[in-house]
């Protein structure tokens, strides 16, 4: 009991209670200042909505928006994973020889650079469905993110833990799972905080792209059309439900993060000074 009253753990726990409560109070302090601005304007709601208005449709619309943010999500977590596994796996491929990484790594740039709204058109007529052309187009947006870091953190190992390991004799595989990987780490991490994001920005921009309307329609459609019906509370309630997602999509990313690296790596370790 008597580490609770220790000075170093009451700093670091009024140090989480600030970071959680400093952004919660500036979000609240701009919701009111867009109510105030919204009421001393009288701008009509089919304009800029107050924030009572865009509560009020999100509780109303609830039925409509929910699962179109289900939709939504499934496809983001879905080609999150898929961007995970061939991001990871593509990148060991690459680094076993610096010619197969001159011959393939090409190809994933040019994946890369171009426009995903150019090609998923493309996509669109050859996927057996929309929902796996959405896939295929949040999936190529993730993946370059992931396979670059990768590839990065597989060739940054330190050379002289390269040459121990040949020292012992270890082989390609044993250099690779306990040396290699570990060691990468930290740069898939990132990796994966920047996947998680694109992964999202892609699905909806693939949606705006291929138009998808019914029931598997995701948030993108029903912002489109809202806009079409100038119901623009619910326009708003859907960018929040957006907003919201990609924060949590963030917050999960960084977590995952801070579990594999807060013990040993210098960018996750709390220093005292």
């Amino acid at each position: 009991m008597a580490a609770l009253h220790e000075p170093g753990f009451v700093f670091r726990h009024r140090e989480t209670l600030l970071r959680i409560a400093i952004p919660i109070l500036v979000v609240v302090c701009l919701v009111l200042l867009w109510q105030v601005l919204v009421t001393a304007t009288g701008v009509p709601q089919y304009i800029l909505p107050g924030p009572g208005a865009v509560a009020l449709a999100l509780v109303k619309d609830w039925g409509t928006l929910s699962p179109a943010l289900w939709v939504t999500t499934k496809i983001t977590m879905s080609a999150l994973a898929l961007a995970l596994v061939g991001g990871v796996g593509i990148a060991v491929f690459l680094v076993q020889s610096k010619w197969i990484e001159t011959a393939f790594y090409p190809i994933a740039v040019i994946l890369q650079v171009t426009p995903i709204v150019a090609i998923a058109p493309l996509i669109l007529i050859y996927a057996p469905t929309t929902q796996v052309a959405l896939l295929i187009c949040a999936f190529l947006v993730a993946f370059f993110p992931i396979l670059s870091n990768m590839v990065q953190g597989l060739k940054s190992v330190d050379h002289n833990l390269l040459n121990l390991f040949d020292l012992y004799g270890a082989s390609r595989w044993q250099t690779l799972i306990y040396l290699k990987l570990p060691a990468s780490l930290p740069y898939f991490m990132t990796g994966l905080r920047i996947g998680g994001g694109l992964s999202l920005i892609a699905a909806v921009v693939a949606e705006f792209a291929a138009g998808s309307a019914g029931a598997g329609s995701g948030l993108a459609f029903r912002l489109l059309e809202a806009q079409y019906r100038l119901n623009i509370p619910r326009l708003f309630a859907a960018l929040i439900l957006l907003s919201a997602l990609g924060v949590v999509i963030f917050g999960i990313t960084s977590f995952i993060a801070w579990l594999g690296l807060h013990r040993w790596h210098e960018s996750s370790i709390r220093r005292e000074n």
